[in-house]
């Protein structure tokens, strides 16, 4: 574990947030108003006085900063141990003399950082509270499906009919974000000798590599469908219209280990479930006028293929790779098609010592789900505007 304080861990990263923002050359204000939120806000996370309870908003702040793939990993990195200390930090503060009943209070967001969504059909389920799990990390670049590591329509562990491994299922932790993003962490199959897998898989299932590069597939017209959703809200606007990931789906996995002992992560693995005829939806653009992105990821896999070819980008090395509970790694798996309707999940296979076994990752329970928007009608909502238009093409 680090041996920094938690006020030199806070430093630390609005530290780095502050570099980033001197050399874009944006004022706070400015900066701010492309970010969505206000600039006393920005202010507190850039000296420190605060750090933002999800790393969505960070994310976002160094990409319109161009930061560069090392600068996210490192930013990360050091957003995971301030949040860690203020964990700490809160639970130190918190009184044990008088008996209560055993609540966990959510860490609430400043007011003034909530994106505001409106026009869902359904209302939001009630936020469940935030746990403060503690990341202390050396978080490493983006990763995923190496060539030796890719195994498409294999099932799931040693048996034919995939149940060889006892699978726990998905679960859910809603962190405690303005804007209700839902992290979901992947149960883990139980070791081949016995016991529980000694890792954690968390799971953000729709990650913008741009605040406007996620596209929808929504089986209703204009009028009824509601504004786009940021990152943060994407999960709960996907459920709420039924949407598709429109073309690519990028995947984001947080694994860490959760003991002292190092866990070697062997290989991930990709499923396909199912694949159809494309759906006959219209395309929901989530943003209009954005630059592009920052590039992140370093393996790409193409859906369409018999056998899929990975490519490796950026020098990106190959699985294996190592994790603790000091330690974890954040994998990006990208999917993308162009002819199909594609269910598809993952596993991850790890060993510890003389134990191993098999990770199974999907969307909440379900595979994910990406199809082809070619030939679809598209859709946008400009900025400042207040309905969606169609995309000339």
């Amino acid at each position: 574990m680090s041996g920094a304080t938690g006020a030199e861990e806070s430093e630390a990263f609005a530290q780095l947030l502050r570099d980033l923002k001197d050399r874009s050359g944006l004022s706070y204000g400015a900066l701010a108003k492309r970010l969505h939120m206000s600039t006393s806000t920005l202010h507190r996370y850039c000296n420190g006085t605060a750090v933002p309870v999800e790393y969505a908003p960070v994310e976002r702040l160094a990409r319109v900063c161009r930061a560069t793939p090392h600068e996210l990993v490192e930013l990360h990195r050091r957003w995971i141990l301030a949040d860690a200390a203020r964990g700490r930090r809160a639970e130190a503060d918190e009184p044990t003399a008088v008996p209560a009943p055993a609540v966990e209070e959510t860490e609430a967001p400043a007011a003034d950082d909530i994106p505001v969504v409106v026009d869902l059909p359904t209302a939001p389920a009630p936020r469940p509270a935030r746990r403060r799990t503690v990341l202390i990390a050396s978080v490493a670049v983006a990763a995923v499906l190496g060539a030796t590591a890719l195994a498409l329509g294999a099932p799931f562990g040693s048996g034919g009919d995939g149940k060889s491994e006892q699978q726990a299922g998905i679960s859910t932790e809603t962190t405690a974000g303005a804007a209700g993003a839902v992290q979901q962490s992947a149960g883990s199959s139980a070791s081949r000798k016995g016991g529980a897998a000694p890792l954690t898989v968390g799971v953000r299932p729709y990650v913008y590599d741009s605040p406007c590069s996620q596209e929808f597939l929504v089986d209703s017209e204009p009028a009824q469908v509601g504004p786009p959703a940021t990152e943060p809200d994407a999960t709960r606007w996907a459920a709420a219209y039924g949407a598709v990931s429109a073309g690519q789906q990028e995947v984001a996995l947080t694994v860490q280990g959760t003991g002292a002992d190092t866990v070697v992560l062997e290989a991930l693995h990709v499923r396909i479930v199912s694949k159809g005829a494309p759906l006959a939806w219209n395309d929901y653009h989530m943003g209009s006028g954005c630059g592009g992105g920052v590039e992140t990821k370093s393996f790409d896999v193409d859906l369409d293929q018999g056998s899929p070819a990975v490519t490796v980008k950026g020098g990106q090395r190959d699985f294996p790779y190592k994790v603790s509970e000091s330690d974890p790694e954040v994998f990006y798996v990208v999917a993308h098609t162009d002819a199909s309707d594609v269910r598809w999940d993952l596993s991850l296979e790890w060993s510890s010592g003389d134990r191993h076994g098999t990770v199974h990752v999907d969307n909440a329970g379900t595979p994910f789900r990406t199809c082809t928007s070619k030939g679809r009608v598209n859709y946008h909502y400009p900025l400042g505007g207040s309905e969606w238009l169609k995309l000339e093409t």
